[in-house]
């Protein structure tokens, strides 16, 4: 049976014991009724995974010893989506627990002109995707940005490859002809409820954004979000 698994920001290299905070504690001793002697593995989100034994259950600041450290390289390519806030917050965080499952590297929240909820939680936003990450047994935790103006990210942006995904009718080309998995960063833009603007769109262009679709269907926010990260990160 794998062994129960864990965040901890806090843990280092370097490290001989540690005390897990309050809600780690409690979910290992109550909830999982561990004990003395009882291993678990912990990350840092960077890469490090740490076995740690048990040496006090208390069960608001359990405390372990670490027993062994091993590491597991990240992948060389790094893909962000760059997407707007959503006025429900409920989807924007299934949003994050889907992408964070699939691997990707990064996440911007946008601003944009039509977008219409600027409220955003950074801490519960991060707590989603520890979740999220442990759930899906990985070692990397993506790095969550501040809401970004979606002016001040174009003007910006320097990646290998760089998608903006839209609705207005003209010419695009499918994202998943255009991906190129030899080169190391790439960057979608996925726009709030209502599309991005034209003049958002031509921005994106004169600053070397490529216009892609992502299907024959229309999306929503969150949708073309975990399509544009599915086509991006198993390419």
């Amino acid at each position: 049976m794998p062994l129960p698994f864990f965040y901890n920001e806090e843990i280092t290299t370097g490290l001989s014991q540690l005390v897990l905070n309050e809600e780690t504690s409690r979910h290992v001793v109550q909830v999982l009724r561990m004990q003395m002697g009882d291993q678990l593995k912990l990350t840092d989100g960077l890469g490090n995974i740490f076995t740690a034994i048990i040496t006090d259950d208390h069960k608001k600041r359990c405390a372990v010893t670490i027993h062994s450290k091993e590491f597991q390289q990240q992948s060389q390519r790094k893909v962000t989506i760059a997407i707007s806030l959503i006025k429900n917050s409920s989807r924007f965080e299934w949003f994050l627990e889907k992408v964070t499952e699939i691997g990707i590297s990064e996440i911007i929240p946008l601003i944009c002109e039509r977008t219409e909820k600027q409220h955003f939680r950074l801490d519960r936003m991060k707590s989603i995707l520890v979740s999220a990450m442990l759930q899906s047994q990985q070692y990397w935790l993506p790095a969550l940005q501040e809401p970004l103006a979606l002016h001040k990210l174009i003007e910006t942006s320097h990646y290998d490859q760089k998608f903006i995904a839209h609705c207005i009718d003209e010419q695009k080309r499918n994202l998943s002809d255009l991906a190129n998995e030899n080169l190391s960063t790439q960057i979608i833009l996925i726009g709030p409820e209502g599309d991005f603007t034209a003049s958002e769109i031509e921005m994106a262009v004169q600053h070397h954004f490529i216009p892609v679709a992502l299907g024959n269907t229309r999306l929503r926010t969150e949708t073309a979000g975990v399509v544009a990260a599915a086509l991006l990160c198993n390419i």
